[in-house]
């Protein structure tokens, strides 16, 4: 999740200091004076800065951001699959409680704010493993696409530190630093974090009800309205080459004009302002969103991702699969695909760094490229089902 934050006399003044400082601990330097001055005590901001070092690797991811680069429908199959489907109703079951209060304190439903959950961290299973202060650091002192906006979060992490909502030892996350069970970046929890469970403490780190109530405050923030749906998949008419887009909302009678039915055939009804939302072209799954699709969009600033969100939240109710099959003869795979081609590129005598995790990291692609171009396959790094056919030696 990536928001913005606030500005002040001197932070502004850091701001318009050329990114190319001298080095990087002059950079930290002028982060912790910025700290003090945010009222973060002297003491807290020297013990939580001490060790911090420059970190090359998040330069790195922030260039290559699944959302972005990554063919739609791979996306999907590895993060709306069964694993995940039944490990999120499992998850609504044990925290059935606090999902009920969430939903009802901020009218969001309880699948929405599991999907986030599911997305972000897993169901709790994964909370990313950098240093978020080391990764915000990092970003806001080199040549990263954003400086400023990672300085700001940089001195929102210090505030949380400062009042003793997160533990530097164990204050981790996403390479972005975003962190707890749902991702939030600082900004957005100084903002909008909540505390459900009544401790007296906002904690989205070990506390599940904290990180669904402030999830759910999230959506609820960002215009979630209780009465839409988020969007539903539709069946446009064969090739079609009328007006699509997020952002093009026209009323339902303006896409029953133009063909556009519900998947199984019947007629739009209703009078809400919907858009035509086309991810893998007229070709692929066609879907109409509310404007709950912005909401969750607004989460994590991809297409793919709110997707991906309002899918899973689909399944989580019981809803059956998107219809339309994607416009590819070669599909992704699911996370336990995607283990075993990691598993058989093994025992082919790849180096995978010892990971079977189904996360496909450079030396994942590297392996599945060098294996596709030995088989006569396209070296394009993807796990999908012809690598896996292949593998498996059919």
């Amino acid at each position: 999740m990536l928001r913005f934050l606030f500005a002040g006399s001197l932070l502004v003044g850091l701001f318009a200091i050329n990114p190319a400082y001298a080095d990087f601990q002059s950079c930290l330097g002028a982060l912790k004076a910025q700290s003090e001055a945010n009222g973060v005590a002297a003491a807290t901001v020297e013990a939580a800065t001490r060790n911090l070092t420059f970190d090359p690797s998040v330069i790195e991811a922030e260039n290559e951001q699944p959302e972005f680069v990554t063919p739609i429908w791979d996306y999907i199959a590895a993060l709306v699959d069964d694993e995940r489907i039944a490990d999120g109703r499992a998850a609504m079951r044990r925290w059935a409680k606090w999902l009920d209060v969430a939903e009802r304190r901020y009218r969001v439903p309880a699948s929405v704010i599991a999907a986030v959950w599911g997305i972000e961290s897993n169901f709790g299973r994964n909370f990313g493993t950098r240093p978020v202060l080391q990764s915000l650091a990092s970003l806001a002192c080199s040549a990263s696409r954003r400086p400023e906006y990672y300085r700001r979060e940089f001195l929102a992490a210090m505030q949380i530190v400062g009042a003793g909502d997160a533990d530097p030892s164990n204050f981790v996350g996403s390479w972005a630093g975003a962190f707890g069970h749902t991702q939030f970046m600082p900004s957005t929890f100084l903002r909008l974090a909540v505390d459900l469970d009544g401790d007296g403490r906002r904690d989205v780190i070990n506390s599940v009800p904290d990180a669904l109530g402030s999830t759910a405050n999230y959506l609820h923030h960002s215009g979630w309205i209780w009465s839409l749906p988020w969007g539903f998949e539709v069946k446009i008419p064969a090739h079609y080459a009328g007006p699509s887009g997020r952002r093009n909302k026209q009323p339902m009678a303006v896409w029953a004009a133009r063909g556009i039915t519900h998947i199984d055939g019947a007629p739009l009804r209703g009078a809400m302002r919907v858009s035509l939302f086309l991810p893998a072209g007229p070709k692929g799954p066609a879907f109409l969103v509310t404007r709950n699709f912005d909401a969750i969009y607004s989460y994590n600033a991809a297409e793919s991702y709110a997707l991906a969100i309002g899918l899973l939240s689909d399944r989580l109710r019981g809803r059956g699969p998107i219809v339309t099959a994607w416009p590819t003869s070669d599909p992704g795979l699911s996370r336990a695909g995607r283990r075993e081609v990691q598993a058989l590129l093994i025992r082919r005598g790849y180096d995978l760094g010892g990971k079977i995790d189904g996360v496909l990291g450079r030396k994942t692609q590297a392996a599945i490229a060098d294996f596709q171009a030995r088989v006569g396959l396209k070296p394009d790094g993807r796990a999908c089902r012809s690598v896996l056919a292949a593998l498996r030696g059919r």
